[in-house]
C-alpha cells in the first residue's frame, strides 16, 4: 500500500510538472491516469475567491477570508492537504525556500494563505503544518501573517471552483488528487498570477507578488522591475522583455545625454559670464589707467 500510495504521489508530480490545463498538457490528458483525470487548473486570472467563504484557522476561530484579503496586501495563496504523504510537502516547502530569497517578509509585506482541501484536516493539523513550514521559512515575526485554515467540502470546493483548481479524492488510496501549484492573490481577493512545478524562482515570486499588489508599497526600483518582467502563460515563468529593455535603455539614454547637454550648457553659461565678467573689469581699469588730455 506503501509503495503504491507513493507511485500515486509520483504520477501526481509528473502531471504537475505539465503545467497549466491546457496546450500541449489538456491535449495529453487521456494518456494521463485515471485518478488525474479531472485534476489540473482552469486559471482565472481577475477572478475572485468567495471572502464570504468561512473556515477554521490553526487556532479552531471561525473566520472569513475576507479577514486576509482587506485591501492592505497582497497574498501567497496555496490550496493542499495535510497528511498528503509526498506532494504537498514538496509545494509547501518549495514555497517556503523561495520565500526566503525575496526581500519582502509574511506578515509585513504579504500574506501566506493556505486551505486543505480534506474536510478531514483538523485545526490541530493545520497547526502543525503552520508550524512545520515557519520553521523551514525561519523568518522572524511570519506568524502572524501564515494561516491556515480547515472547513467542510462546500466551502472548500467554493474556493477551488472559484480560482480554478481542480482535484479528485481517489477512494481506493485515500488520498487528494490536485495539481502542484501555488497562487498569488491581489489584495482585494482577485487572482493575480498562478505559478507551477516543486519549485519556485525567486525572481517570480517576487515580481509575481509585486504584481499582484496593484501598486501598494512598490518602490521605484520595484516598478521598473516589474516594467522590465513579463509573465509567459507558456512556461509559467516571468521573463525579460527585450523590447521593453530597449525602451527603458532609450529612456535611460536620452535621460542621460539630456542630464550632460545641460551640464554642459549650464557651464558654458557660466564660463562665458565669469568671462564677461572679467573683460569689464579689465576695461574699467584700463580706462581708469588712461590719461585725461586737456587740450
Amino acid at each position: 500500500m506503501k509503495l503504491r500510495s507513493l507511485l500515486l504521489a509520483a504520477s501526481l508530480a509528473f502531471a504537475a510538472l505539465l503545467g497549466p490545463a491546457g496546450g500541449v498538457a489538456h491535449a495529453e490528458r487521456d494518456n494521463t491516469p485515471k485518478e488525474l483525470k479531472h485534476v489540473g487548473v482552469d486559471e482565472h486570472l481577475d477572478g475572485q475567491i468567495p471572502l464570504d467563504a468561512t473556515f477554521r484557522d490553526e487556532t479552531g476561530s471561525m473566520v472569513q477570508l475576507n479577514k486576509y484579503f482587506d485591501g492592505k496586501r497582497p497574498a501567497l495563496f496555496i490550496l493542499a492537504y495535510h497528511s498528503c504523504p509526498v506532494l504537498c510537502g514538496m509545494v509547501q516547502n518549495a514555497a517556503a525556500t523561495a520565500m526566503k530569497e525575496i526581500p519582502w517578509t509574511v506578515g509585513k509585506e504579504y500574506d501566506l494563505v493556505v486551505i486543505s482541501i480534506d474536510p478531514r484536516d483538523t485545526p490541530e493539523t493545520a497547526s502543525q503544518k503552520k508550524a512545520s513550514i515557519l520553521a523551514a521559512y525561519g523568518r522572524p515575526g511570519a506568524e502572524s501573517g501564515a494561516h491556515y485554515l480547515v472547513g467542510d467540502k462546500t466551502q472548500i470546493d467554493r474556493v477551488a471552483n472559484a480560482i480554478g483548481f481542480q482535484y479528485e479524492y481517489d477512494e481506493r488510496q485515500g488520498q487528494y488528487g490536485h495539481p502542484a501549484v501555488v497562487m498569488l492573490a491581489k489584495p482585494n481577493g482577485q487572482m493575480a498570477r498562478y505559478l507551477y512545478g516543486l519549485e519556485y524562482d525567486p525572481r517570480d515570486l517576487r515580481i509575481g507578488l509585486l504584481e499582484a499588489a496593484n501598486g501598494h508599497s512598490i518602490s521605484t526600483i520595484e516598478q521598473v522591475i516589474l516594467y522590465c518582467y513579463h509573465y509567459d502563460p507558456q512556461d509559467g515563468k516571468y521573463t525579460l522583455m527585450a523590447t521593453r529593455v530597449m525602451q527603458l535603455s532609450g529612456f535611460a539614454t536620452v535621460l542621460a545625454l539630456g542630464s550632460f547637454l545641460g551640464l554642459m550648457w549650464t557651464r558654458e553659461r557660466r564660463r562665458k559670464k565669469v568671462e564677461a565678467q572679467e573683460l569689464s573689469r579689465k576695461a574699467e581699469s584700463l580706462h581708469h589707467r588712461t590719461p585725461v588730455t586737456e587740450n
